[in-house]
């Protein structure tokens, strides 16, 4: 399961990901994408964002069984300790 969360994105991002995910809330992308489609989405956002911010969540082989990316601007940060992951406010 991959989840992307976007903030102040353009329309064209969303447009692009509602092809390949459902929105239930708007920003909020929910979807079951092989690991390639994940990257080129990611790619993808990465460079069309502009002043906007983005997190990505998808399921892996770790101890929390997830990995979590961000992009741009946000109000949390991400941190790395010992493996585990936590968000810094």
């Amino acid at each position: 399961m991959t989840v992307i969360v976007l903030e102040k994105v353009s329309v064209t991002v969303r447009g692009e990901l509602t092809r390949w995910m459902l929105e239930p809330k708007a920003g909020v992308f929910i979807g079951r994408v092989s690991a390639l489609v994940r990257e080129k989405l990611w790619e993808l956002i990465c460079e069309k964002t502009g002043k906007g911010a983005a997190v990505l969540v998808y399921q892996t082989d770790t101890e929390q069984g997830f990995m979590l990316r961000t992009w741009g601007t946000t109000s949390r940060t991400v941190r790395d300790f010992e493996g585990l992951t936590l968000i810094q406010v």
